[in-house]
């Protein structure tokens, strides 16, 4: 069987991240297998979808990487991809079950609804239909009434039979007899209904495999109804956890960003977001947490899926951002970084070798290249000291007094604005040789005097790039 999955937008707004990792799941899928990926707009909603909602969605898909084979602006043979443009698809089809007594025309007015279900909930019975259009008798005065203007919904017959659904994620899903009764499929004012129109475009477009969110399982009987009514053989389906957040409550914007958008607005890099969605629900097979989108197309199955809700946990996701950013080439990370320094800063006046070693020392410091521009004012040129009780602990000994007073002299002599890594070397080994210094008195001592910090980056490839005078400054403040 060729292997065609899809992914079917609602374009009324921004991609949800949600959507996003479906569309990424059903990408890696078609990938994997050598399949087909199809992007298919569910544009039925006519107040609320917007075409630009539209074009801003694919541009965020695009952007995290993620491109289809067949859709609006790659058309295949299994066309049009807007929902829009399928209604005399809807119309026929409906009119087939019709024809076959599988569906009916029903005019019952919302009020007579209302009462139905006010009638059953005071029984305790499910609320289903239980209107007189469902029986063969009113078939005639229904067809009078369509000849004379009238406009009817058309509402599907259910079948009184349980209906089981093999899951690839949920394993084996029971749907008890009585959980619906008949239901809506197209609207009396000719639009059809999500469940109806989406199992009538999966049958034609030939979608092997549906993979979405468990919030859609419910879903599945009353597509599956509707398989059975067409004499179609369902696809196969997967229904991957939900997104929770850390309070186990649906994800929100209490929670973060929920849209793309805003995430790449924020600077987040797109292989980072892929990275991050790609686990939450399905788990690497050789428990990697790091990784491209190139690296797990190849190996993506549902079997690595997890029945457990998905927490979506923002910290997890800056740090794997960070984690993206250590991985990027020089030059990329040069122009990255660049993007978010102003035009006066320090780092634009300096060498290309100090730029370098700036980028490549720091790039271990940040999770966003938003952070850069503080980390180098942080470690780099700030010239003030903040005396933490750390601080204060390591200018408390004597041999840090020592240290000082052999410091101060070697780099006034300095004409050049900072040392070499060299010179940095020599300085060191005098320190440990002179003064006889190892250890936590030597390092931590050093660390305090050069940098004005507790703790930070590597000394040797940290000192090289302050200046001598910043140091110098610092030294004479403590």
């Amino acid at each position: 069987m060729s292997v065609r999955v899809r992914f079917a937008p609602s374009p009324t707004g921004y991609l949800h991240i949600g959507g996003a990792r479906t569309a990424l799941y059903n990408y890696l899928f078609a990938k994997s297998q050598g399949g087909t990926f199809v992007l298919r707009v569910e544009d039925t909603d006519l107040e609320r979808s917007k075409r630009e909602h539209e074009v801003t969605q694919l541009e965020d898909l695009k952007w995290l990487g993620i491109t289809h084979d067949e859709g609006p602006d790659c058309p295949g043979e299994f066309g049009p991809y807007r929902q829009s443009e399928r209604g005399h698809l809807y119309q026929e089809h409906a009119a087939k079950l019709v024809e076959q007594g599988l569906a009916y025309y029903d005019f019952c007015t919302d009020d007579e609804l209302d009462q139905m279900r006010e009638k059953a909930m005071k029984e305790g019975k499910p609320p289903h239909y239980t209107g007189k259009w469902r029986n063969e008798e009113f078939y005639a005065e229904a067809a009078n009434r369509l000849a004379g203007g009238d406009k009817a919904a058309i509402r599907f017959k259910a079948p009184r039979k349980a209906y089981v659904l093999q899951d690839e994620v949920r394993g084996r899903v029971v749907f008890p007899e009585g959980m619906v009764g008949d239901f809506v499929i197209m609207r009396s004012n000719g639009q059809p209904v999500y469940n109806f129109c989406c199992v009538v475009d999966d049958m034609l477009m030939k979608i092997s495999h549906v993979i979405r969110g468990e919030d859609h399982l419910n879903n599945s009987v009353r597509q599956l109804m509707i398989y059975e009514a067409f004499e179609a053989t369902p696809p196969v389906f997967a229904h991957a956890s939900l997104l929770i957040g850390k309070d186990r409550q649906k994800l929100s914007k209490r929670h973060g960003a929920t849209s793309v958008r805003l995430y790449k607005d924020e600077s987040y890099l797109p292989q980072a977001l892929v990275n991050y969605l790609s686990l939450l629900g399905w788990s690497h097979p050789d428990e990697k947490e790091i990784f491209s989108i190139g690296d797990i197309s190849h190996l993506f199955d549902l079997t690595r899926f997890s029945k457990a809700s998905a927490i979506y946990n923002l910290d997890k996701l800056k740090w794997v951002n960070g984690m993206h950013i250590r991985s990027l080439g020089s030059e990329e990370l040069k122009v990255e970084v660049e993007k978010f320094l102003t035009p006066e800063h320090f780092y634009f006046s300096q060498s290309t070798s100090w730029q370098e070693g700036t980028l490549n020392l720091l790039k271990n410091q940040i999770e966003f290249f938003s952070e850069f521009e503080g980390k180098v004012d942080e470690f780099i040129l700030s010239e003030k000291v903040e005396k933490t009780d750390k601080i204060n602990e390591v200018l408390g000994w004597e041999t840090t007094g020592q240290m000082k007073e052999f410091l101060l002299p070697i780099l006034e002599s300095k004409s050049e604005d900072f040392l070499s890594e060299q010179e940095f070397k020599e300085i060191f080994q005098q320190v440990k040789t002179q003064l006889g210094l190892k250890g936590k008195p030597l390092f931590m001592g050093l660390r305090v005097l050069l940098s004005g910090a507790g703790q930070g980056p590597e000394l040797g490839e940290l000192i090289p790039l302050i200046p001598i005078k910043t140091i110098l400054t610092k030294i004479k403040g403590l």
